[in-house]
Formats: structure tokens, C-alpha cells, sequence
């Protein structure tokens, strides 16, 4: 089985393209970008300490970079947890928290991503905390 990092790394099919069809924010025909997780890891890294972005925010932005008006919610899902087992993955290799993506950021005790997490939640809700985050 793939580890999460070879999934973050794995290179993606992404690009932008019509929506296919309208779901919650998403309106059909909307060009909407298909991210991949590297790309989403890459924008995480960007946001500052102590500073958040919840899901949406950061679907905008990161449409907004590459040129689209959305990004696909349930691509940014997937990616998500990906990036946030991955840097999981790295703490447990021994790498410091400065150097794991922040994914505590944009993910909070109550996305319902981070409760498919593997290592639970707890530790989102202590580096939200730790940096000054609402839990």
C-alpha cells in the first residue's frame, strides 16, 4: 500500500476545467480547478503562523491562483487528508514541526476531514491552540 507521502507526490491529473455539474457552492459550467494534493500542500505551507483558513476560503484561493473560479470540493477533500496524514507520516520519521505542513490551519476539530484522520484529532485541536487558533 502507497504511504501517504508517496500520495501527496504522486503527479496528478489537475488542471482547470467546466464544472461538470452544480453541488453546494459549485455552479455548473463554472471553470473550476482540479487541484492536485501536491498543489494544495504547497498553498497550506504559504499560510502564516497563527493565521487560519477554513476549507472554503482556501478553495477560493487557491482557484483564484490558478485561474478558476472554483475548486472542486470533493478533490479538495481527498487532498486534505493526504496532506495532513502525510505531514503526519513526517513527524512520526522524526521531522520537527516547522518542517511538516500546517494543515492545522485550515482544518479544525470540527471539519468533517479531520475526523477521518487517522491519528484523531487531538492533535489538530493542541497546534490550533498552541498558536492561538479557536479549536
Amino acid at each position: 500500500m502507497k504511504s501517504w507521502n508517496d500520495r501527496l507526490n504522486t503527479p496528478g491529473v489537475n488542471g482547470v476545467k467546466p464544472t461538470p455539474r452544480t453541488m453546494g457552492d459549485v455552479v455548473e459550467g463554472q471553470p473550476m480547478l482540479v487541484p492536485t494534493a501536491r498543489q494544495v500542500d504547497d498553498f497550506i505551507r504559504t499560510i502564516p503562523n497563527g493565521l487560519e483558513m477554513d476549507v472554503r476560503a482556501l478553495r477560493t484561493a487557491l482557484a483564484i491562483e490558478h485561474g478558476a473560479q472554483v475548486t472542486c470540493p470533493v478533490t479538495i477533500g481527498y487532498h486534505l487528508r493526504t496532506v495532513a496524514e502525510a505531514a503526519n507520516e513526517d513527524l512520526e520519521r522524526g521531522m520537527t514541526l516547522n518542517d511538516i505542513t500546517p494543515y492545522w490551519r485550515v482544518l479544525d476539530v470540527n471539519t468533517p476531514t479531520t475526523k477521518k484522520l487517522s491519528f484523531g484529532a487531538e492533535f489538530v485541536a493542541v497546534q490550533r491552540k498552541r498558536e492561538g487558533l479557536k479549536p
